[in-house]
């Protein structure tokens, strides 16, 4: 039995939107630095995690689509598909503004917490409910949009010598239909007799992914060095002696 009483959407997005404003710091990048040799080396991190998590992005939201192809639901995942189909050329193009080539794209971070979302939202794909589903895609959006935004608007209101299209392409403030449309989809779920904690449980989930991977882009020191095998792995540097992205 569920310990919540809560059973409205809206209800579990405050409850996850108040959770993350508690937490500190935040988005480190915000505090990254705006200028000097090291300025795009965090951006390029930031693009090469968000590049292989659209592949995972879209392989989770055709497997919701399978298991929740009724409406209000396929819509959601419908959308959110073709979102990420047209924003991986326009990252691409962000890539290689920043200097970076397919093999930095391609290429793996030191760092697990790098693949923190990729991991949450497979898991989600498969196993959770419309609802959870749902709510942990809101929180995506809530968190990722709003991070996203505040790193591109400072680069812009300080003049950093970025890429323009970097700077375009993370000024997003997202959308407010889809978002709302998110939240119908936890509430039909909730109706449908979904579990309110299991959706909390991978919203959570899904908001520590995020937080690690802007620890990871602004290159924070993990708790524990990772390595790959048993062999320790140097820092990955994307793009180096190529420029700017």
């Amino acid at each position: 039995m569920s310990s919540h009483t809560h059973s409205d959407a809206k209800a579990l997005a405050d409850h996850v939107r108040q959770a993350v404003a508690g937490r500190e710091p935040g988005n480190p990048l915000t505090l990254a630095p705006l200028t000097g040799p090291g300025t795009l080396e965090p951006l390029r991190r930031l693009v090469q995690i968000e590049y292989q998590a659209h592949a995972v992005e879209l392989v989770a939201y055709g497997t919701l689509l399978t298991r929740f192809p009724h409406e209000p639901a396929a819509e959601l995942w419908s959308t959110l598909v073709r979102i990420v189909r047209e924003a991986t050329p326009k990252l691409a193009g962000v890539a290689r503004a920043l200097g970076m080539s397919e093999a930095d794209l391609a290429d793996w971070s030191t760092d697990l917490g790098a693949y923190s979302f990729h991991g949450n939202m497979s898991w989600i794909a498969t196993s959770a409910s419309q609802a959870a589903a749902a709510l942990a895609v809101h929180t995506d959006m809530q968190i990722y949009y709003s991070g996203a935004t505040a790193v591109a608007r400072r680069l812009r209101a300080a003049g950093a010598e970025v890429p323009q299209e970097f700077i375009d392409y993370y000024d997003d403030p997202g959308d407010d239909a889809l978002n709302d449309l998110a939240l119908a989809v936890v509430q039909d779920g909730l109706d449908r007799g979904d579990d309110p904690d299991e959706a909390l449980f991978h919203a959570h989930r899904v908001a520590g992914s995020l937080l690690e991977v802007w620890r990871v882009a602004a290159a924070e020191t993990a708790a524990t060095p990772q390595t790959r095998g048993d062999r320790p792995t140097p820092a990955r540097r994307p793009g180096q002696g190529e420029g700017n992205r």
